[in-house]
């Protein structure tokens, strides 16, 4: 797994009130050693001033020392806009060192307010950070986001750069010179750009993102790394702003030959979240440290910060032929799906999805959800003796609506959904939502005993409601052990999902469930609008394994992750993994009632094994599996 660490001391630079010229904002760093120092090379931000004959934020760039790389200090004004080509703004610089030379690759715009023909790039060079050695124009389009690679390729000067960034679709290009000082030639690039095409390479992965050069390339043993802005719904309303890695070949940078597949960081701090341009992390400086890459970004527009990642487990993550190496990740049963709705069985003619799942008598017992035409949700039975090969499936179902909380008497959905087991002292407990077709869904409880449950004498206690009147809750379940003398639940209320602590399981005095939020949708991940439990959490010696469905509001696909409870405080959340272990990919799971859905409600660990079954599309019964030693190990890892 790929672990990213921002630093604890973040923001490690900001805004000094002090200097007018960086009042208001210091951003998008890069930074280069020298000796025993770190020189970072900064965009600054005054508040309005008037400048040649404007009134303006006016942006300039600064330069700062520091010993270890987080504390700056000597803050200083190093590049001020008095060129033609820069006159109202020098932005975002990146420093290479090549030659004994600095090259410092800024934006430059000749205009205020630019347009796409006023933003291009620039270049300054020095040797010791405190003298400009030269300043030249570079390119003579629209353009930004340059950076030198820091040795020759193939004895040629190489460059990396963005084309066209305000006039999109953006291209990324590789270009390499025969000498220096071809960099500022204005007749090299006049030829160059007439070929732009052929020189370039594409990061994206929809015609609706966009992608911007982050930090210079560092040469590794397996290829130049290059960090990158990835921009995804660019042209949408809900952009996601994100930080990604791409291996490009040592003697063809125009190759790559890996690269992530989700950010490495999107904005989740309060520093990335709120500022001049809220919920933004944009880098521009990277570096190796010991077994660790340093990646330096802007966070909202206003200051700069620093994270981490080990460099092996990037570099072997983004070069593993199944590029789910390095993750832990479900695999899908070849068998999926494992059950289908059947026409000739009215009750479950049109969907059976959402299974729940117990462990006995060296069995998966299966409990679906089934729906008829009609709209009538019930609870069908499946049996499995090595997890993925179904046994035998009843005819009938084994749980059907018989209060009037969960029946509705016209066409429409109603019923009993989504079912969660949970094996207590020799019964079995089932959490459902109980839907009448008017009201919110509920909770409803219900249990059976084991030895009912081994013989098929379906003989269930009358179900109880459980949560508040008039309000949706649903994905519910009990844990299997009390914690602290108590009995646990775990549902959703408000797209979040809570705890409860409860002395007993007899609800009958109408004392409804409450409890306190543990987990939250997380604003620009896969699970960003709501969030609800999969199954009862699995007992470990590091803690409760909590798997969870989540919904996300960029394209509404329901996806399943996986958190780390504290073994006796629940409320704290231990570990909580980035990315998700299963993402609707296959046909059954683009199909169906909902596409873009996997959504489990079961899973069993036996031996290293963890199975987890899942709705597919909500149409479907499937499942998918694991070694669970990995998913701990993911989720503990320093």
């Amino acid at each position: 797994m790929i672990r990213v660490r921002r630093s604890n001391q973040n923001p490690i630079l900001i805004p000094n009130k002090d200097n007018d010229w960086e009042s208001k904002a210091v951003f998008n760093g890069s930074v280069a050693r020298k000796g025993d120092l770190y020189y970072m090379v900064y965009r600054a931000m005054s508040h309005s001033q008037f400048h040649a004959g404007k009134n303006m934020d006016l942006s300039t760039i600064g330069v700062a020392e520091s010993s270890d790389g987080i504390h700056f200090h000597n803050r200083r004004h190093f590049l001020h806009p008095d060129q033609p080509w820069d006159q109202f703004g020098c932005e975002d610089p990146r420093v290479t060192y090549l030659n004994g030379n600095y090259y410092i690759l800024y934006t430059g715009l000749s205009d205020f307010p630019p347009g796409a023909e006023h933003i291009t790039v620039g270049v300054a060079v020095t040797e010791d950070f405190e003298n400009i050695k030269a300043r030249r124009h570079v390119t003579h389009f629209n353009s930004k986001a340059a950076a030198l690679f820091p040795a020759l390729v193939n004895r040629k000067v190489t460059m990396i750069l963005s084309v066209n960034t305000d006039n999109p679709p953006v291209k990324t290009a590789i270009i390499q010179f025969d000498r220096i000082d071809e960099l500022w030639n204005e007749s090299f690039w006049k030829e160059w750009i007439k070929g732009l095409d052929k020189h370039a390479i594409d990061f994206r992965r929809s015609s609706d993102d966009h992608v911007e050069v982050g930090a210079a390339p560092i040469k590794t043993e397996m290829g130049w790394l290059l960090i990158y802005a990835y921009i995804k719904n660019y042209f949408k309303q809900q952009a996601i702003f994100g930080i990604e890695a791409a291996l490009l070949d040592h003697d063809d940078p125009r190759k790559i030959i890996g690269r992530t597949r989700e950010p490495l960081l999107v904005p989740r701090e309060y520093y990335e979240l709120y500022g001049e341009v809220p919920n933004i992390v944009f880098p521009s400086g990277s570096l190796i440290e010991g077994d660790q890459l340093v990646i330096y970004y802007g966070a909202a527009d206003t200051s700069i910060c620093r994270a981490e990642v080990n460099l092996n487990l990037l570099l072997t993550a983004m070069t593993a032929k199944d590029h789910k190496a390095g993750f832990a990740y479900l695999t899908r049963f070849e068998e999926n799906p494992l059950i289908s709705p059947k026409p000739d069985h009215e009750w479950e003619a049109s969907n059976t999805f959402n299974p729940a799942a117990i462990y006995l008598d060296d069995k998966i017992h299966i409990l679906y959800r089934s729906m008829s035409k009609q709209g009538v949700s019930t609870v069908g039975y499946a049996v499995t003796s090595d997890g993925h090969t179904i046994l035998e499936r009843l005819p009938e179902p084994i749980y059907v609506p018989r209060e009037p909380f969960e029946i509705k008497d016209s066409a429409g959905n109603s019923g009993c959904e989504d079912p969660r087991l949970t094996l207590i002292d020799g019964r079995i407990y089932m959490c459902y939502a109980a839907c009448d077709g008017i009201n919110p869904p509920r909770v409803a409880l219900t249990s059976i005993s084991v030895e009912d449950f081994r013989v098929r004498k379906w003989e269930w206690e009358r179900p109880v409601l459980i949560s508040p009147p008039g309000m949706m809750d649903k994905n519910t379940c009990i844990l299997p052990e009390k914690v602290r003398d108590r009995y646990v639940f775990f549902h959703r209320l408000d797209n979040y999902i809570w705890v409860d602590y409860r002395e007993t399981l007899d609800f009958s005095d109408g004392d409804w469930l409450e409890g306190t939020t543990i987990l939250r949708p997380r604003i620009n991940k896969w699970d960003s609008l709501k969030i609800g439990i999969c199954c009862p959490p699995i007992r470990t010696d590091y803690g409760w394994v909590l798997l969870y469905h989540g919904l996300s509001k960029f394209d509404g696909q329901y996806r399943v992750g996986a958190a780390l409870l504290d073994l006796y405080d629940l409320d704290n959340v231990l570990c909580r993994l980035d990315h998700p272990l299963l993402e609707p990919e296959s046909s059954y799971e683009m199909s169906g009632e909902r596409p873009g859905t996997v959504f489990p409600c079961g899973a069993i660990v036996t031996g290293d094994t963890l199975y987890v079954y899942y709705g597919g599309g909500d149409t479907y019964l499937c499942g998918a599996y694991m070694s669970f030693g990995r998913l701990l190990k993911a989720m503990t890892m320093e």
